[in-house]
């Protein structure tokens, strides 16, 4: 099941971790991964270790940002939703005024750790902001708040890339690409446990959208996502080691696509999914490094 389970006891540390999500990494590596891509990409497989270190901070930094602003958005909205009720500022365990000095105090970090990078890549940061903060209340008046959170998502292509390079070319937009069809697709299958909820509540999301055809655009949209990186492959001159990744990905997608067909889709499957594009990122990146190398 993707409920969160109750934590009654614990100490305020530990419920501010799961305030940021710190307790579950899938959700903080599938942020970070498209911002990995980017830098590991402009920087022909080797860009320099510390700014490296920079995007891998920042990301955790904005991730956890986002996470304590979504919660603050959604603290009424969460009760009611199964898999959301025992979240630390929906239970209550956190009072709003500890999730706003949260919120600050991460995007604070992510704030400093934008300081090491160049103009543009300093100016993108700042453009992410509206993103990251509006993004939780798109699902209230937007049919697809998912394409927000993509949106969002595909900022840490941008700034990552310019880091390395000083500019966005025309490979930086394949990219870009890639990653909003790649989180349209896995956020999709994320809303899909929550429809039944979000019909109630009368909130919008890309599930309740697409409806009875959900399962197929998230197929299109690895698909889509695919294709993209498969161009973006070719106009780099990756080598076989990349190819080799992408067959496995399409492999992953076309089997998490065969689930989501099913007639009667067992719950836990959607969380599955979403962990499983973690993987499949994970294993893309290793793709892009060794046919930049090798």
């Amino acid at each position: 099941m993707l409920n969160e389970p109750t934590h009654p006891s614990d100490p305020t540390w530990l419920t501010i971790v799961r305030l940021l999500r710190w307790d579950k990494p899938a959700g903080r590596l599938i942020l970070m991964i498209p911002a990995l891509w980017a830098v590991f990409l402009a920087g022909q497989g080797t860009p320099p270790l510390p700014l490296v270190g920079v995007i891998i901070l920042g990301s955790l930094a904005t991730s956890a940002a986002g996470c304590a602003i979504n919660d603050l958005w959604d603290r009424d909205i969460d009760p009611q939703v199964e898999r959301t009720r025992s979240r630390p500022l929906a239970s209550r365990a956190l009072s709003v005024k500890v999730g706003v000095v949260v919120a600050a105090i991460a995007m604070g970090c992510a704030g400093v750790m934008a300081l090491y990078l160049n103009p543009l890549s300093f100016a993108l940061c700042v453009a992410a902001i509206p993103t990251i903060v509006f993004y939780p209340s798109a699902k209230r008046f937007f049919p697809v708040p998912q394409l927000v959170l993509s949106i969002a998502w595909g900022f840490a292509v941008l700034i990552s890339w310019s880091a390395a390079t000083g500019d966005l070319s025309p490979q930086t937009w394949l990219l870009w690409g890639a990653v909003i069809l790649w989180t349209l697709g896995f956020d999709t299958v994320y809303a899909m446990s929550d429809r039944e909820d979000d019909l109630r509540i009368g909130i919008n999301s890309s599930a309740i959208f697409f409806g009875e055809k959900a399962a197929d655009a998230v197929t299109l949209f690895f698909v889509g996502t695919a294709g993209l990186l498969m161009l973006l492959g070719y106009r780099l001159g990756l080598n076989w080691e990349f190819w080799a990744t992408i067959a496995i990905a399409l492999a992953l997608w076309l089997n998490q696509s065969i689930r989501l067909h099913q007639t009667d889709i067992p719950h836990p499957t959607y969380a599955n999914i979403f962990r499983e594009n973690v993987w499949i990122g994970l294993i893309l990146l290793a793709g892009m490094i060794a046919g930049m190398l090798f």
